[in-house]
């Protein structure tokens, strides 16, 4: 059982819109937890040594890369040991920031609008990700008031999206100028009923 947790919770994206991982679902011991934590922290050093050859943003990637694999590592196995909708959402919001943390690497070999552009996708996708890990969280609370505060959550998990794609609508019209940035903006304004 402990192979097949270290398996999923070690996994590492090759892209920075991919998912580190998928969380665990079954309840694990108290053992097992710690054990997950020792091995993650493990796989972290081993993960960082081998950056340790690389050079300039590659490293910095590199790195990024091992540090989310630790972190979303540790938050699934206090998710599946204390098994609440809270740590699950918490795993979720871990892989989320790891991702982001990769992505804004990855946006340092770019330059100008396109370095912005990418910054506010990587932002974008931060953002959608932890808003998703609360509704995720909210539809599984079980009191009467859930299906209230799912819709709430569900309500504003849509505006914190619809917000930041259009930032980065907006960001992407900075690389035009006069008349066609004008559109642009217009464009965007009227896709997200911005007036």
């Amino acid at each position: 059982m402990i192979a097949l947790f270290i398996a999923a919770g070690l996994g590492v994206a090759g892209t920075a819109g991919a998912q580190m991982s998928t969380p665990m679902t079954a309840p694990i011991s108290k053992a097992s937890y710690t054990q997950a934590v020792k091995d993650a922290d493990a796989q972290y050093k081993i993960d960082k040594d081998a950056c340790a050859s690389l050079a300039g943003n590659t490293k910095d990637i590199c790195v990024a890369e091992a540090k989310g694999k630790a972190s979303v590592a540790k938050a699934d196995a206090l998710a599946a040991y204390k098994h609440t909708p809270k740590d699950r959402e918490n795993a979720r919001i871990a892989r989320a920031q790891a991702n982001y943390n990769v992505a804004i690497e990855k946006c340092d070999d770019q330059a100008g609008n396109r370095k912005d552009v990418c910054v506010k996708e990587a932002k974008s996708e931060l953002v959608k990700g932890k808003a998703n890990a609360k509704v995720d969280r909210v539809a599984s609370d079980t009191n009467k008031e859930a299906a209230t505060k799912q819709a709430e959550a569900r309500k504003d998990a849509s505006a914190e999206k619809r917000e930041a794609e259009y930032k980065v609508a907006i960001e992407k019209c900075d690389a035009l100028a006069g008349p066609a940035k004008d559109a642009c903006v217009g464009s965007a304004k009227a896709q997200f009923g911005k007036n």
